[in-house]
């Protein structure tokens, strides 16, 4: 079976999308409509634009989030998914790949979503941290005795777990893994907490704009991130959706679900390999592949 993944925020690069806006018109009129929606050229910075510009979550989660979509969208007939899932941010991608969202209204969540984010950063100095070659319950249970919010934000794979919260707490976490024997526990280049409770403004903003979009019942499950298994059911996909925010994203979980039920070939729609990467340590026997336009 045929699972196709969506990458998140990181996987961005400076030409992104080029080569589909020149090759193919549905590319190029997807694109176009996308300023028109954005209000601001967002194509001029995904093309031409410095890697600083494209960083900013403003701009990084549509761009993304664009690539994905019209990727698939130039796939065509080739675009046989049995199941779907993204990491994060790639859920919408994921959403609008499988018919659940129009594309219109996935790029104005995910919009509005990189804006409630960036402010919600803005309201307290916080954090995210990788942290490497330690099991899961350590450091779930390192987090849990450490004062302040301080919590398991990104399931990655076996031995990767990312945490988020407050700076200060999650510099004590990172000095306390390490003591426990962690390769590494390192700050990452992040504008905030993400999947931790300080993004609950930003939470409570895209609940009402999530609520308020219409949802169509999928054409294959998706494998969300709260909850880990295939989901077709509208409105358990909006709810799962809106609690993404403050939650941990379970990828690891999602993927070895998506191999107990059936899924062989994983195919990554979207700038990058890191999602590929990390399905070979979560399920060494699984197919990986980039989606490509012949």
């Amino acid at each position: 079976m045929n699972a196709y993944i969506f990458p998140g925020q990181g996987a961005q690069f400076v030409g992104m999308g080029l080569d589909l806006y020149e090759n193919h018109s549905v590319a190029q009129e997807l694109f176009e409509k996308a300023n028109d929606i954005l209000g601001f050229s967002i194509t001029d910075i995904m093309f031409e634009g410095t890697a600083e510009d494209l960083k900013q979550t403003k701009v990084t989660q549509p761009a993304i989030f664009l690539h994905s979509v019209i990727l698939s969208k130039v796939l065509g007939d080739s675009f046989k998914p049995d199941m779907v899932a993204g990491h994060s941010l790639g859920e919408f991608s994921a959403l609008v790949a499988n018919g659940t969202l129009n594309f219109e209204d996935g790029l104005k969540l995910v919009s509005q979503r990189a804006l409630a984010m960036q402010k919600a950063c803005e309201i307290k100095p916080s954090t995210m941290a990788a942290v490497l070659g330690l099991d899961d319950a350590v450091v779930e249970k390192i987090c849990e005795e450490t004062e302040g919010i301080v919590v398991p934000a990104n399931y990655n794979c076996p031995g990767q777990l990312v945490i988020s919260g407050e700076v200060d707490a999650v510099n004590v976490a990172c000095e306390k893994l390490k003591e426990a024997g962690a390769r590494r526990a390192l700050l990452l280049p992040v504008g905030g907490a993400f999947h931790s409770p300080l993004m609950e403004p930003a939470r409570e903003e895209l609940a009402a704009a999530i609520e308020s979009t219409v949802f169509n019942t999928p054409a294959c499950p998706i494998y969300q991130n709260v909850t880990t298994t295939a989901v077709s059911d509208a409105n358990e996909i909006k709810k799962n959706l809106i609690l993404q925010l403050t939650a941990p994203v379970k990828w690891t979980q999602s993927v070895q679900q998506m191999v107990k039920d059936g899924a062989s070939d994983f195919v990554e729609v979207g700038p990058g390999k890191v999602l590929q990467g990390l399905v070979k340590k979560i399920s060494p026997e699984a197919e990986t592949s980039s989606a490509v336009v012949s």
